[in-house]
């Protein structure tokens, strides 16, 4: 029996979600790393209970997301912030088992007390080799970037008090370039990790992408671990829920400016899908074609008062009319985390997709989210 909730609403397939888990297990298990979600992709908790089969914890940016895998996934709880609150350090102990810190003076002001309480200390680095082409936004290691401590900044009287280095550089990259940077941070700071229990590699690892090399990864991270005797953590999000969620969206309306036909639709790029902005990129929509490609083009958009809040540019065997529904794919990973309420735009619900393909609503949002927030 389906509940499925009106438009515009989030769908999280199981299969694919499994699909993307046996690939990151199978990684572990041939190489004895520890595989991680990276909660700050997706923390829809409630498929936690089935990630939490596969995958070793979380990582958290912040104390809500560190409590939130504490208690929704368990196993590891790791957190990593450019900078800590002196006002949240207390409650971040309760929940995280490894906590990472950006620079020295962060460690000088919490190690001890975070060692005090039992937790394992990271520093994360910045080995300064940017991979990134076209996403500056995205490059932790683009000149002037905060993010990492540099070796030009690394006071070695601190390395006594560390377990683990931790670098993160990648944004849905192949193992190519993590071969690369790893070089890099392996020149600039593998002095360092026989004092070390750990090495986390971070994020951005498109592990379960088609043609992601996989065996090339798994060199990587066995040099790390027979080399200096360290355990290796990855941290993907992406990789954990690609291809693994939709947005269905309703089109409300079809006006024309020109020669441009324009879809007016209730999911938003501004609201809903940010990243389209952000990065920016034209999501995949099923059975729909590049521009011109097919009989009908049109410019799909959302409802807000934004000019810019356009999806982008598509084709179509049909015309276009009101009622008509729409799915957007890869829609699970920055997605539901990113959703916000500009001009009083609702939150799309969230619904899942079991093994057996019955549809379940999962969470409703309703004015009384919006003023909440206000």
């Amino acid at each position: 029996m389906n509940d499925v909730p009106n438009t515009p609403y989030f769908l999280v397939d199981e299969n694919r979600l499994v699909h993307n888990l046996e690939i990151l297990k199978s990684v572990s298990d041939d190489t004895k790393c520890e595989i991680l979600l990276a909660q700050k992709a997706f923390s829809m908790y409630s498929t936690y209970p089935l990630i939490s089969e596969y995958l070793s914890g979380t990582t958290a940016s912040g104390l809500y997301e560190a409590r939130l895998g504490h208690e929704k996934f368990g196993g590891e709880t790791h957190i990593y912030s450019p900078a800590y609150k002196e006002s949240e350090f207390d409650e971040i102990l309760k929940y995280a088992d490894h906590i990472v810190f950006n620079s020295c003076r962060q460690i000088e002001l919490y190690a001890q007390r975070a060692k005090a309480r039992g937790k394992s200390i990271g520093l994360r680095v910045n080995p300064e080799c940017s991979t990134q082409i076209g996403h500056a936004i995205y490059d932790p290691c683009a000149p002037g970037s905060r993010l990492g401590c540099t070796k030009a900044n690394l006071d070695e009287s601190v390395i006594h008090l560390l377990d683990g280095l931790h670098f993160h550089t990648l944004c849905e990259q192949n193992s190519d370039d993590l071969e690369k940077t790893a070089a890099a941070f392996e020149e600039k700071f593998g002095k360092y990790l026989t004092e070390m229990k750990w090495v986390n590699f971070g994020g951005g690892h498109h592990i379960t992408r088609k043609d992601y090399d996989i065996e090339r990864l798994k060199r990587v991270i066995t040099h790390f671990r027979d080399k200096y005797g360290v355990k290796v953590y990855l941290e993907p999000g992406e990789a954990v829920v690609l291809n693994a969620g939709y947005l269905k969206a309703s089109v409300l309306e079809v006006v024309k400016n020109g020669e441009t036909e324009i879809a007016i639709l209730d999911a938003s790029a501004a609201c809903h899908m940010p990243d389209v902005i952000e990065m920016p990129y034209t999501p995949p929509l099923e059975g729909a074609g590049k521009p011109g490609e097919k009989a009908h083009t049109y410019r799909l958009a959302g409802a807000t008062c934004l000019a810019g809040d356009v999806i982008g540019d598509y084709s179509f065997d049909k015309e276009l009319h009101a009622g008509d529904v729409l799915t957007f794919e890869d829609m699970a990973l920055y997605t539901m985390v990113k959703t916000n309420t500009f001009n009083g735009t609702p939150l799309p619900s969230i619904a899942y997709r079991n093994s057996l393909g019955e549809i379940t609503t999962i969470k409703k949002f309703n004015y009384e989210n919006f003023i909440a927030r206000l």
